[in-house]
């Protein structure tokens, strides 16, 4: 069995954006689109500028369909009638919880048991490779629903057995994926990346009215501590330095620059040779002298 240093917490971003509805031009008005809000290019400039400035996300001129569908809930739910009433209110609240509204309906994680297969492949090997005994500290950046901090650690349960601690800081932006990853309840049917001796070993089957749904469990649950922390922005709860960093396609939604912000940061909390691992369409060439290629999508700090 593991032992869990539980001295720390901590959690960070996911933020992937869908295209649905991505083809339908602008509108300017509820007629002229069959919508309920008016909604103009200046509104959508006003998003693009805010979710910028709050997190980070580069939001591309596609998606003024998928912003409209979003936000509209946030006006009903807090009963502006249009979408300048609702960004104008939003500006004159600071740090209250609507930001946090805003940006989850900005947010989509989409994600997968051991997704990615080969990074479980090349973090199994890293865990071996230390001597045993070897005190483990991991941060998982975007947790997303969970699923991917949770083949984090079946990937070093399997692999370190009781030798040494494992502790992992699982994060998000988005407040309600986390809700979802804590429970760590999830559809049967979506563990196809997990496979049989897996499941019988860190999962548990519902029964009954829970027919079809099964819970990560809890001597699992206990070693991932989850929090909302936000890539660009506050200072970072971290009081140890990582050993490996998972920040997997998050920073494909950054620009240039505020890819090396993250990145330098990233930079400052691991330990020098720790592993980071990205997504596959991420590629941090530019930034060599903090990260040194070191396999697919695997970069060494340097």
């Amino acid at each position: 069995m593991l032992t869990i240093d539980r001295s720390s917490s901590a959690s960070a971003a996911s933020p992937l954006f869908d295209d649905e509805d991505a083809s339908l031009n602008p509108g300017f008005g509820p007629a002229a689109q069959g919508r309920e809000f008016i909604w103009s290019n200046r509104d959508f400039a006003r998003v693009q500028a805010l979710i910028y400035k709050r997190a980070g996300i580069s939001l591309h001129d596609g998606k003024h369909a998928m912003v409209y569908s979003r936000l509209s809930r946030r006006l009903r739910e807090t009963g502006h009638e249009s979408f300048s009433a609702y960004l104008d209110w939003l500006e004159t609240i600071n740090d209250g919880p609507e930001w946090q509204e805003f940006v989850n309906a900005l947010t989509t994680n989409l994600t997968s048991f051991f997704r990615e297969q080969h990074h479980f492949e090349i973090l199994a090997q890293h865990l071996r490779s230390k001597p045993a005994g070897t005190g483990w500290n991991v941060w998982c950046s975007a947790a997303s629903t969970g699923e991917e901090p949770y083949s984090i650690l079946m990937t070093a349960a399997e692999n370190l057995g009781g030798r040494g601690s494992f502790h992992l800081l699982a994060s998000d932006i988005d407040s309600r994926v986390l809700e979802t990853a804590s429970r760590g309840v999830y559809k049967e049917e979506g563990l196809k990346g997990v496979g049989t001796e897996r499941l019988h070993r860190f999962f548990l089957r519902g029964k009954s009215g829970n027919a079809g749904m099964v819970r990560i469990k809890p001597e699992l649950r206990r070693m991932v501590d989850f929090l909302n922390v936000n890539l660009i922005a506050g200072e970072w709860p971290f009081k140890e330095p990582f050993d490996v960093v998972f920040c997997r396609n998050v920073m494909i939604y950054f620009d240039a620059p505020t890819q090396r912000r993250v990145l330098e940061r990233i930079h400052r909390v691991m330990k020098p040779g720790g592993l980071l691992f990205v997504g596959h369409a991420e590629n941090f060439s530019d930034s060599r002298d903090l990260f040194a290629l070191k396999g697919k999508t695997v970069y060494e700090r340097q």
